[in-house]
């Protein structure tokens, strides 16, 4: 890995000569990306109401609701897209997103079990520190500022503990009914990994053409830059939340 950071690092000068179209790409996908950012956590206000409607088992309705989330929580896609932004086996992506999925579940179950609640902001912020932090990774940066590299596998599972907080912390805030409470929480979990599933089959899909081109190397490096300032802003919004609030 040290290797293709340190190639695309040399190639970052070259990219930025090759005219505006490509930033233009990238400026509307960050716009795009930070549109949604903000939000990636929010449940739908008509969600929201089923949720606090319903009771009793409703597997198949949580199953939904759950990879509705995934695919829709521009946060966690972010995340994951640092995470396998340099993987190329099945095996090692497959390691890393269980490590995600692993942290995710744990916390949000078990947060919404005991009812443990996060000040959302706060949360929230954290997640978006997760994004600049795998973006800062992939761009080398922790090797040149600290000397050493810290170890990618411990940080993917911790953040997916904030990440799987963000979202106990929200269903906590909606009041979810104790009468089948356990089954639809791992109905919801379900659904969470299905989500993750088609999230990440999208990326590796988009990612398996644009690594076979020329322009993986010279682009990648910016890439990443985009992946951070949208993990800034989401930062810099919920911050802004929290002493608005």
């Amino acid at each position: 890995m040290t290797a293709i950071v340190h190639r695309y690092g040399r190639t970052f000068a070259r990219a930025t000569r090759n005219g505006p179209p490509f930033y233009s790409i990238l400026l509307f996908l960050f716009l795009a990306l930070i549109s949604g950012a903000a939000f990636g956590h929010a449940v739908a206000e008509g969600d929201k109401g089923y949720i606090q409607e319903i009771s009793g088992v409703q597997l198949m309705s949580f199953i939904y609701l759950g990879a509705k989330h995934m695919v829709t929580g521009y946060d966690h896609i972010l995340f994951l897209l640092g995470v396998i932004f340099f993987l190329y086996r099945l095996k090692h992506i497959g390691l890393y997103v269980s490590l995600f999925a692993l942290g995710h579940s744990t916390t949000m179950l078990l947060g919404v079990y005991f009812n443990i609640g996060i000040n959302s902001y706060i949360i929230d912020a954290i997640i978006g520190l997760s994004v600049v932090y795998k973006a800062l990774d992939n761009m080398g940066a922790f090797q040149r500022w600290l000397g050493f590299q810290p170890n990618t596998k411990v940080a993917t599972l911790i953040f997916g503990f904030f990440h799987g907080f963000g979202l106990s912390s929200k269903i906590i805030e909606y009041n979810i009914s104790p009468d089948g409470l356990v089954p639809n929480l791992l109905a919801f979990n379900v659904g969470v990994e299905i989500g993750q599933l088609l999230a990440l089959s999208a990326i590796l899909i988009v990612m398996g053409y644009w690594r076979r081109t020329d322009s993986f190397f010279r682009h990648a490096y910016s890439a990443n830059v985009v992946m951070m300032s949208a993990g800034f802003v989401l930062i810099g919004y919920q911050l802004t939340g929290l002493f608005v609030a």
